[in-house]
């Protein structure tokens, strides 16, 4: 027989327990802001059960002072490290250690870049980090070190006109290059083992005169991509043969809000982590379009569009696919949205002030 003393003795205990470690076990999970204009991250601590965020620091560029055009950032697999793509001269990758427990920035070093870089990712193992010049009509990679820091270029290999992104395939075989001024994207096949891109002109995929192709996305199964178009602001679809690397167009719509006559110019595309939804920037009209996105198809189908921030060129969904967060160039602020689990429509949750020229948004959850 337990003895009613004891029950409660063991009651307390476990209360105590739990009032010393209330979050054992618990994944924290941070957005950082990469603002261009002010040369700095922002840093929020994300809270996943409200969306609303609280500043947690503005990590500063190390021996940057002139404005760039925009701010990259790439987050390694591991989520121990964020690079930022420095667009001024000169040309370097700041690599920031991500402090595990309070999600802090900590600068370890700079490596070089070939040229003024719009965009930079990992590859999948996360050592190697490729680029795509906009102004210098290129793409590169570039080896990581052991300490974190890219070293020299291992390749650097010109492209069309305009190359803007430079990302690999899931299963880390290939990489495509978004050639927005020549209406293109360049395929590449990728030796993890040596670190070696061969370009490859049978997976050339052409888009419309004049559309051009900005950002693109897998999605989260790996069968498709959504590619966008910067200047006529339309979003395509294709189906991926992961064996070949080939792309196969399945739909084409618009991400433009209905009535808006002004000048298109799209920029970001983001999924939520289950593939039920994708959503897309569009600076001309400085909305945000939601689209759900069929299972077996990928085809899309439009959900509306929202206002948000003035020149939203950046957004990002947080990890458990509940909100979405865009900034704003000229507005300088981000607004944080509840995306519907059902329709998959946006809802404002808050603002908030960052840097200047934000443009990039990562979010990042750790254990």
């Amino acid at each position: 027989m337990i003895r009613s003393g004891t029950i409660m003795a063991a009651t307390f205990v476990l209360a105590a327990a739990a009032t010393l470690s209330p979050r054992a076990g618990h994944a924290e999970t941070f957005a950082y802001v990469g603002n261009a204009d002010s040369n700095d991250i922002s840093v929020f601590k994300f809270d996943g059960s409200s969306g609303e965020m609280a500043p947690v620091q503005t990590a500063a560029f190390v021996g940057v002072e002139k404005p760039g055009s925009s701010t990259p950032l790439a987050v390694s697999p591991d989520k121990k490290l964020l690079i930022s793509g420095i667009r001024s001269q000169p040309f370097q990758a700041q690599s920031f250690a991500i402090d595990a427990k309070t999600g802090e920035l900590k600068h370890i070093g700079n490596g070089p870049l070939a040229d003024s870089m719009a965009n930079i990712a990992f590859d999948r193992t996360g050592k190697v980090l490729f680029s795509a010049s906009y102004g210098g009509n290129k793409v590169a990679a570039n080896p990581l070190q052991a300490n974190g820091v890219v070293a020299a270029p291992s390749q650097v290999i010109p492209t069309g006109l305009n190359a803007h992104a430079f990302l690999p395939s899931p299963d880390n075989r290939f990489v495509f290059a978004t050639n927005l001024g020549s209406d293109q994207v360049l395929g590449f096949a990728f030796d993890v083992a040596t670190g070696a891109l061969t370009a490859k002109e049978a997976l050339t995929v052409k888009t419309p005169e004049k559309s051009g192709p900005r950002h693109f996305i897998f999605h989260p199964n790996g069968k498709f991509i959504y590619l966008l178009h910067e200047l006529n602001a339309d979003l395509a679809v294709y189906a991926y043969d992961a064996e070949k690397g080939s792309w196969t167009e399945q739909q084409r719509l618009t991400t433009l809000p209905s009535g808006f006559t002004g000048k298109p110019w799209a920029a970001d595309l983001h999924a939520t982590p289950d593939g039920k939804f994708l959503y897309a920037s569009e600076r001309g009209s400085n909305t945000l379009a939601a689209f759900k996105v069929d299972a077996a198809s990928g085809r899309l189908t439009l959900v509306g569009s929202v206002p948000t921030e003035t020149q939203p060129r950046g957004f990002a969904i947080d990890p458990s696919g509940r909100y979405l967060a865009a900034v704003g160039e000229v507005s300088n602020g981000m607004t944080v949205y509840k995306i519907d689990a059902a329709s998959g429509a946006l809802e404002k949750v808050k603002s908030y002030a960052v840097g200047k020229k934000p443009n990039w948004v990562e979010f990042v959850t750790l254990p």
